[in-house]
Order: structure tokens, then sequence, then C-alpha cells
């Protein structure tokens, strides 16, 4: 945005840099001024504001071949120019990619009802990509009354003061009122957008596929149209958007078709400047088309996206002695003595955290986190207290446990399982109304330790360890990596504002030949769709993790599963992906992301092609009958392999009985292996209680736990319902005479 670009610069030079700018644009010196004409109600009658247009005075019209709608408007007393391309109604696609490149949005409304549901679709849509600079025409309504004429512009006038507050209302219906408009969109302020800013982009004028010599279906495509944003250099990629990314060959120069003075060939002024008369020689100077530039190999950017991996990479050979001695020294360094419970193995035991570590933790965290961690440290300290407190006397506990009833025996435990599977079913069905987040039930058919084998205990999201490169996936070995993103953006951007690129300038009309492009191209272009390009910065054909920061759409109500292909619009790209859905959390010094809530803003992890922000994000769902639905919009947080994201499962048990602070706990578990294999986890109560398993109880998963303090086994009783207004007649009273006899009691 120019404002950012500017930001240093006195406020006379920067106002002078503004109306240069608005000046260029549309001149004999700049592009012509893009305008995209966009209906917004089936009834809005595009092709009668397209015809006013045409109509000027002293203006010469070039309607574009093979393309419905869409004409140039060239008038030699104003010294401006414009390109009028009409979006294709229902074709959501081709309006956003028009909106990328288009330097002013012209919406047709309806006299009565301004816009329909699609066309309030369509602005929610721009709205969420990055609205340039438009204006509202409202061509009809003359054929009403002059009464209702006025009510439904006062209705109008209403419905657009909520979706567009700052927006005037031009009538379309005279060549003056179309005069008025061209004027409107000529001296407006320009809106920009932060991510055509930055890159060299072009909608294309002609086009012109050359077949390959191997094959027909790939071949060179030849796309004509005028430069805007930034000087393209022949070397860096090119995107086309819906396509791909692909590299030049070559840059032309051939004569400007929308020149405002058809006597001078602009490209043979520009040749003059270039370092290639040499090298093309008096034949070619001759002709029309001139070469502009030619690719240097040495310098062109490279198409490689993803990193070819060794597969030998991960071999291990056998260590030297002296590695040997190192590993040894190092590992006697880094000895810790801990407490841990029976039965824990070396890898769980590196799990659990002592209170020296916590202390280091804590040391290590910056100083605006030190408010945010004092509960939860405390919280652990009582936990620990508690459980050192319990470690102390084992043998008061096991007294006051093992003396309470007799059943607790292992060898008499498993008796009466029946009355458990009963149980069991009335339990789950009573715990389906508590609706626990991210609970789960342990499964009786495959053991606990082998369901949840991948899955790891967290003392707590925000302060447990967790190595970013531990146990990547295959995929991580094709994408990139930078060592520091941020900084290589801020190097990036700096570099574009201060330096200057040789390429081709900023409203000159070039020929761009794009090498091995497939035909399909070629053919979307003569379907009518737009042919829309951007030049990328270093890096951004490269593959990489992308997170985005989304909200979900007020229209959108049907849930979003994970891993699903959704269709993506991310700044200048549109691809397919299926994404990871994560709850965004602010306090994130370890990037732990929780799982899904639809309550919440959203991070969306995909594998993408890197994209340096900002830029916006869309997110759509394809349905069966072909038409694609907005369900969420947002923008690019990061990209960054190292964000960890999360899914939670919550494993329950039910208190079984109750002892203190002991309890002996069913139904989180069914076989006693399982019980040691979760022995060194955690255990935590909805009413913040911390515990850790002492043993199990019998060969069916029952456990005796521990916790920190005494549990609460509290719950709410109401009276049955008894009432009977019918009370039975009492019988006659009558004293008993009878004696008891007396029991003879021996008295010591």
């Amino acid at each position: 945005m120019v404002n950012v670009y500017l930001h240093s610069l006195p406020a006379g030079d920067l106002m002078l840099l503004v109306l240069a700018e608005k000046r260029s644009l549309g001149s004999r010196d700049g592009p012509p001024h893009l305008v995209v004409v966009v209906p917004l109600h089936c009834r809005a009658a595009a092709h009668d504001t397209l015809r006013l247009l045409q109509s000027q005075d002293s203006a010469v019209v070039r309607v574009d071949e093979g393309r419905a709608g869409g004409f140039a408007l060239l008038c030699p007393r104003l010294k401006q120019r414009w390109r009028f391309v009409t979006a294709q109604t229902g074709d959501l696609h081709a309006v956003l990619d028009l909106a990328k490149v288009a330097d002013s949005l012209l919406f047709i409304l309806d006299a009565a009802d301004g816009w329909d549901s699609a066309g309030e679709h369509c602005l929610s849509c721009l709205f969420a990509q990055g609205l340039p600079t438009y204006a509202l025409a409202v061509p009809g309504g003359t054929d009403l009354p002059p009464k209702k004429r006025i009510d439904a512009r006062k209705k109008l006038a209403k419905a657009i003061e909520k979706r567009f507050p700052e927006a005037k209302l031009f009538p379309l219906n005279t060549e003056q009122e179309s005069s008025l408009l061209l004027r409107h969109l000529a001296t407006q302020k320009q809106r920009h957008l932060a991510f055509r800013d930055r890159r060299a982009h072009l909608l294309a004028y002609t086009a012109e596929f050359v077949p390959g010599q191997e094959s027909d279906l790939v071949g060179t495509l030849k796309v004509s149209g005028f430069v805007r944003g930034q000087t393209l250099d022949v070397n860096s990629l090119v995107h086309i958007v819906g396509h791909g990314d692909f590299q030049m060959s070559q840059v032309d120069a051939p004569p400007d078709p929308l020149s405002l003075n058809p006597r001078v060939v602009k490209g043979q002024k520009r040749s003059q400047d270039t370092e290639d008369d040499s090298v093309n020689g008096t034949d070619e100077m001759e002709e029309d088309v001139k070469v502009l530039m030619k690719v240097d190999p040495h310098k062109q950017e490279s198409l490689q996206s993803e990193v070819v991996p060794d597969p030998m990479e991960g071999e291990q050979t056998w260590p030297t002695e002296e590695e040997l001695q190192e590993a040894e020294a190092s590992l006697k360094a880094n000895r810790r003595v801990v407490k841990v419970p029976k039965g824990t193995s070396k890898y769980q035991a590196a799990w659990i955290v002592d209170d020296g570590e916590e202390g280091s933790e804590k040391d290590d965290d910056d100083d605006d986190e030190d408010d945010d961690m004092d509960d939860d440290m405390m919280e652990e300290a009582v936990s620990q207290e508690g459980e050192s407190s319990g470690e102390e006397e084992p043998a008061e506990e096991e007294c006051e446990t093992m003396t309470v009833s007799e059943c607790l025996r292992d060898d008499q435990y498993d008796e009466k399982m029946e009355e458990d599977e009963q149980m069991l079913e009335k339990y789950k069905q009573e715990r389906m109304d508590e609706m626990f987040p991210d609970e789960v039930d342990t499964p009786r058919d495959v053991p606990a330790r082998v369901r949840f084998q991948k899955y790891r205990g967290l003392k707590s999201f925000r302060t447990s360890p967790w190595d970013p490169k531990e146990n990547l996936p295959r995929d991580y070995a094709r994408i990139f990596q930078f060592q520091d993103f941020s900084r290589t953006r801020k190097h990036l951007f700096r570099k574009i504002e201060k330096e200057e690129t040789e390429g081709a300038s900023v409203g000159w009309y070039v020929t761009l030949h794009i090498c091995n492009v497939p035909v399909s191209v070629m053919e979307s272009f003569k379907e009518g769709k737009p042919l829309v390009l951007f030049s990328l910065l270093p890096h951004e054909q490269k593959m990489s993790v992308l997170n985005f920061l989304v909200r979900r759409h007020p229209s959108n109500s049907e849930p979003v599963r994970a891993k699903e292909e959704l269709i993506f619009h991310c700044g200048f790209r549109r691809f397919r992906a299926s994404p990871l859905f994560s709850q965004h959390t602010s306090a994130d010094k370890h990037k732990l992301e929780r799982f899904l809530r639809p309550d919440a803003a959203l991070v969306v992890t995909v594998y993408a092609p890197i994209t340096f922000p900002p830029a916006s994000v869309l997110l759509f769902k394809q349905r069966s009958n072909a038409m694609h639905d907005l369900i969420a919009t947002g923008s690019l947080l990061s990209v960054d392999p190292d964000r960890i994201v999360i899914k939670r499962l919550v494993l329950s048990g039910h208190p079984f009985k109750i002892f203190a602070k002991t309890a002996v706990v069913r139904y989180m578990f069914f076989n006693r292996e399982d019980v040691m294999w979760f022995k060194p986890v955690e255990l935590r109560t909805k009413w913040g209680r911390r515990g850790h398993i002492k043993e199990p109880l019998g060969t069916h998963g029952h456990m005796k736990c521990h916790f920190d303090g005494q549990l609460k086994s509290y719950k709410r009783v109401f009276p049955k319902w008894t009432y009977d207004p019918h009370v039975p007649e009492p019988v006659p009273w009558v004293r008993s005479e009878s004696t008891l006899p007396v029991q003879e009691v021996e008295m010591e």
C-alpha cells in the first residue's frame, strides 16, 4: 500500500506522489484504467450500461476480439483511456480473479431491489478478498411512476448505506450521466491491495498458443497485456491464476493497440533503451515487434517446488570411539534423578518434569508471560506437594485403603463382573448428557495402549515441551523452511521498495513468452474466462506449511470436517487442498494448538506454496451440484512448519469407591496391561484435582488412584413423586398385654 511504502516522506511529497499516481492511471504513460463491470442482480441491465458508456462524444471504441462485453474506450481530448471487462454472471471465480487486478469495480444494481442473494454472496466474497476502488450505478427505473420511483430510490439508498457507507449512487440512463460516471471513475482515490502492489501483474489482452515440438498438449503461450503493480523481470517466475507457476523465455514490446496517438509506435521508442540492439540486428529493428529482454539461465528462478528427499539421509553409521566417549560424557552431564511410579520406562520418565526443570523453564520465559504462568505454576506446586506428602507416608495410605473391605483383595476382585457390564452401559448413557469436550470412549475390542499409541500425556498445553522435529512424516522431507521467515520477508519487501528492478516498467504493453504451458490454459481463455498473471517473489514457488487465521462465515451452518478437500483463494492464488483445523490460542509460547472448536477463531494448516503476507484467504466448499459455498474468511497467519497442531483426546473414568484422597476408578481401561501402560500419565478431575495411578486392581481395568486433595463425592438428590390424596382409614387401637420373655445376660 502507498501509505506503507511512503510513511517516512513529508506530507507534501506524499501528496505529489499520490497525485502523480492518479494522473498516470489511464494516461498515455500508464496502463489503461481497468474497470470490471459486476452485475449484482439478475435484472441488472449490464448491456445497457456498456452501450451508454460506448456512446461518448469524441471517444474511440475498440471491442475486444472474441470477448463478449469487453471493449476499450479512448478519449484523446481528455487524454484518458479505459478498458471495460464484464464479469460473467454466476462465475464467482472469474469475478474474484478480475477483482485481483482491477483498478475499479463498477457494480450494476437493480432499481427496485439493489442486489439479490447471488449478488449478496458475491459482495461477501469480494469484501473478504479485498475490495479495490468501486462505484455504484443503477440503470433503468424510468418506467416507474414518479412517486414509486422516489420511494424505490429511498429504499435503495437505505440498503446501500449499510453495505457501502460512503458510496455515491449514480443513475445511468443518459449519455450525460454516463459522462459523470466516467469522470468519477477517473478522479476517485485508488484503494490498494497489498498482495498485488508488491508484484507485477497483468490481465491478458490477447493470447496465442504455439505447440511444442514433442507434444501438441504443451507449448509456449504468448500473452499480451499492460504491466501493472511493479516492474516485470523476465528471470522471475509467473503464476497463471488457477493453472500454476511457469517460466518465461523472453519479453517482447509490440505496438500498443490502445495508444492515444496511433502515429507513435511506442515499441520502437522503448527498444532504444534496451541492450538487445546489437544482438537482434538491423532486420529486427525494422519489425513492429521488438524483443525487450531474454532470459538469463544463470539468473532465472528455478521451478523446483519440492525438496527431493534422500532415502539414505536417515541411515546411521557405526560411531567412532571419540563419538562414543563424547556421548557418554554428555549423558552423564545431562543425567538427572526423578521419582517415578513403578513400571515407568526411560522414555516415559523423560516426560515427567521435576521441580528444577519447572523453575528453569519459568526463568527462560519472557517477562510478558510471567503473569500468565503464575496460576498454572501454583497449581503444579500444589499438585507436587500433594504427591510428595503421599510418598512420605506410604504405610498410612496402604493401611487406610486395605482395611476398608476384604473385597479389595487381588485374588477375589474378579468375582461378579456381570454387574459391571450392566453398569457400564448405564454409565455411558448418563455421560452423553455431560458434553465433556474431546472425551472419547475407550474401545473394548482393541487395547488402549494400541489404540492410543500415537498419543502422549501432557501435563500442560502451554508449559509442556514438545520437540517440533520429532516423528515428522515423510511429506516434511519435501517442503522448504526458513530459518527466520519474518526476517526474510522484511528484507525482501525492503529490497522491493528501495532497489530498482530491471525489466518491463509499469504501463508498458508487452508480450510474455511463457514456456511449457498446457493447452488447457488457452482453451480456458477462448471460453471467455479471464487470464490473470502475477509475477512471483523469490521462494514463492516452493512448498511449505501455511497457517491461516480464519473465522466461519455467518451463512455457513454445515460442520467442516478435518482433511476435507476445500478450495482456497489465498492472495493471488487459487488451489485445492485438504487442511487441518485447530483452535487459535493467544498465549502460545510453545506454539501448541488445541483441536477444532466451533466457537472460536480457527487456524487452518495446509501444504501450499509459500506466500508472503499480508494475503487474504477465502475457503469454499464444493457441493454435489457444483456450487461453491463460502465457509470461512481470514488472512495468512504464518509460514511455519514448526507450528505444532495437537489433537486432544480425553479418557474418562468413573470413581467406584472414594477413600479421602484415594479412589478406585473403573471404566477408563478394561485390562491390567493398559493400566500399567498409562501409569506415568497424570490424572485430573473436572474439579481440578490432580493425581496418579498407584496400582491396578484385578484384571478388568480397575485401578487405585491417589489425588492431591479430598475428592468431592456429592450428588444432588430429589424427592420421589409419591403424592396420593387418598389416605386409608386407621384401624382401632388396642393395647397389647403380652409380655416379652426376659433374656438372660451373663455378666462378667
